[in-house]
């Protein structure tokens, strides 16, 4: 795995999560992440190794190596925050608590098949990107 990097996790084959995704890569200027979806082998690895359970967790998880993890609404505030510059803004919703933060996550996670539609398969990554994502 990488070392030094931030390890974002994400349903590979989720529009909407896949568009995010493509998102931080364009955003992510400093390099700070690495990609996997959840239903890849590195993926699977990484959760198990840190005992989550994605059948509760089936969304975006942020992983920092030898330091935390963090999921829904609390890795999507970390992956902006280290964004940059307005980015650091979105900081502002920590103050709105966890629960009310992850309600709204978990509601559009449950619908994002039925808004954004599903792919057959994880999306693969151009030669120039393959190098962001995690085998």
């Amino acid at each position: 795995m990488e070392n030094g990097k931030k390890i974002i996790l994400f349903d590979g084959v989720c529009n909407l999560c896949n568009n995010a995704v493509q998102f931080v890569i364009k955003r992510d200027k400093k390099d700070i992440f690495r990609y996997a979806a959840l239903q890849s082998e590195a993926g699977q690895q990484l959760v198990g190794q840190r005992h989550i359970d994605t059948s509760k967790v089936d969304s975006i998880i942020l992983i920092e190596p030898g330091v935390a993890y963090y999921t829904k609404s609390d890795a999507a505030l970390e992956i902006a925050k280290d964004l940059g510059g307005l980015w650091k803004l979105t900081s502002v919703f920590t103050w709105i608590p966890s629960s009310i933060r992850n309600a709204i996550y978990d509601f559009v996670a449950k619908n994002r098949y039925k808004w954004f539609g599903k792919q057959e398969s994880c999306m693969v990554p151009t030669p120039e990107l393959k190098a962001k994502f995690l085998d």
